[in-house]
């Protein structure tokens, strides 16, 4: 029976997903190849577990008798490693993690590589993407999100703040009069992030507010397109700190209304309140929340 545990909890993956292409997803394999697993799990027990059609799955009585032992076994194997992980001196296990492409050269990923070099016996797979990803329906164990949350039902533990900043081209502004103040710039060019709001919000001297919409010229999905596409002149964007600081460090990039700021968006690391490797999650947010609080501790030193 050792042979076909992995087929049973694919099994089990495919009913909790829902459908074929869910769960492969989710496990990271072909859709065909979960098809197969399980239709070699259905030969070897000599039962059909599932019913198949072209739009969804569902249960055989059989199946549905044989899930409910399958999902005991799993969760017991599940509080196991937990168990173990909270016991051990070296946790062991995987996660998959998701966070915003952008942040691919941030602290927030020098500290996850610190823990990959500090816990051998965990395999990350991180998943790099702008787009908003969901815990439970993509899979995930942790995701860390940019900006602010409004989603109660999942835990969470904020990791600090990132700064933004207007900027443009260096070649584009020099094209155009310094402005002094945010109206001054509804007629400039502007690059858009299809994440974000149109209209960009500035805070200024005496607490005085403003909102500019500007000219789109165009829409990207991606910050490190965004900020590719700055750098070529084609108009005014509000980047992350850190790339706004490298661009202006390069010649390439000034910013703009020094006077005003944007409200900085809040960092995050969210999971659900029921894990399925609580303790390693536990470990992993823990670690990299004091691992970017020691760096935030540090710059503010210097």
């Amino acid at each position: 029976m050792i042979e076909h545990l992995r087929h049973m909890a694919i099994f089990a993956r495919v009913v909790d997903e829902g459908s074929f292409r869910g769960a492969a997803k989710a496990i990271g394999l072909a859709p065909s190849r979960v098809s197969e697993t399980v239709s070699e799990l259905e030969t070897f027990l000599g039962v059909t577990l599932l019913y198949r059609t072209t739009r969804k799955i569902a249960l055989t009585n059989e199946g549905r008798m044989f899930y409910a032992r399958v999902a005991e076994m799993l969760r017991s194997a599940e509080n196991g490693l937990n168990e173990l992980n909270a016991l051990s001196l070296e946790p062991v296990g995987a996660l998959r993690v998701s966070m915003p492409a952008y942040m691919s050269t941030s602290t927030l990923a020098t500290a996850i590589a610190e823990f990959v070099r500090g816990h051998p016996l965990v395999a990350l797979s991180v998943s790099f993407t702008d787009a908003r990803m969901d815990l439970l329906d993509d899979g995930f164990d942790v995701n860390f999100r940019a900006g602010w949350l409004d989603d109660s039902s999942m835990m969470s533990r904020k990791l600090g703040e990132s700064a933004r900043a207007l900027v443009a081209g260096t070649g584009y502004a020099a094209t155009r009069p310094r402005p002094s103040h945010p109206s001054e710039m509804e007629d400039w060019d502007w690059l858009r992030y299809k994440h974000r709001s149109d209209v960009t919000t500035l805070h200024g001297p005496g607490g005085v507010t403003a909102k500019v919409t500007g000219q789109s010229r165009m829409e990207v999905d991606s910050i490190d397109a965004l900020n590719h596409l700055t750098l070529q002149n084609l108009g005014a964007t509000v980047l992350p700190e850190h790339l706004a600081a490298q661009g202006e460090a390069d010649g390439m990039l000034v910013r703009l209304l020094p006077d005003w700021h944007l409200r900085p968006l809040g960092t995050f690391a969210v999971w659900p309140d029921t894990s399925r490797r609580e303790s390693l999650t536990l470990l992993f947010v823990r670690f990299v929340a004091e691992w970017e609080a020691k760096q935030m501790t540090q710059q503010t030193s210097m």
